[in-house]
């Protein structure tokens, strides 16, 4: 039997968050940016925690996906998409976050690794990202998820369990998300500007 290497997904030792809290805070943004609550949640793909500092253009439109590497068909000929972000602006948090639990997280990550955006990703039941790369890892923190839920790095694929660890996971390489499920996922990520897969 094959031996799977996880080498691209490093799970953060003697880091851990209260998923609770951080579940109870989701519903009042959820509601404060008019979307369902956790128990019927709309798919609102992407909500920042953080931009440059008094820019609100910089959370907006192509800002929220930033540059990308993707295969898009069959002529196996790498395409760039969207454009290219600076990071490592990004380092005012959101009002309507400065009073929740994500506070905390934010602060207490900013003070471990150097960050770029932040966000809540929202994966819709059913459903799954294309088969790209991006310029720099991301960090993981599962909020809401379920066992249909896998990150796919090349050809290894790995469930995120939504128990409080914090996994950077090497988006470098050619990867994507999948949620199989019938529950929405949803996951803080941050872009990380200092690579811990690189080699010396």
């Amino acid at each position: 039997m094959a031996h799977l290497n996880f080498t691209d997904f490093y799970q953060v030792p003697d880091l851990h968050f209260d998923v609770n809290k951080m579940r109870s805070d989701l519903s009042v943004i959820l509601e404060k940016k008019g979307f369902k609550t956790l128990k019927g949640i709309t798919n609102f793909g992407a909500i920042p925690l953080n931009q440059i500092p008094n820019d609100d253009d910089s959370i907006k439109g192509h800002k929220m996906r930033g540059v990308y590497w993707t295969i898009p068909d069959e002529k196996g000929k790498e395409v760039k998409r969207d454009i290219p972000i600076e990071e490592e602006k990004y380092t005012q948090i959101l009002p309507e976050f400065k009073n929740t639990y994500f506070n905390e997280v934010y602060e207490t990550l900013k003070k471990k690794f150097k960050l770029g955006r932040v966000r809540l990703l929202l994966k819709e039941p059913r459903s799954t990202l294309s088969w790209h790369k991006d310029p720099e890892p991301r960090l993981h923190i599962p909020i809401i998820t379920n066992l249909g839920c896998s990150m796919v790095i090349e050809n290894i694929a790995k469930h995120l369990p939504a128990d409080g660890h914090v996994t950077i996971t090497n988006n470098t390489k050619y990867h994507n998300f999948f949620n199989g499920g019938e529950q929405s996922r949803i996951h803080l990520v941050a872009c990380v500007l200092e690579n811990p897969f690189k080699k010396n």
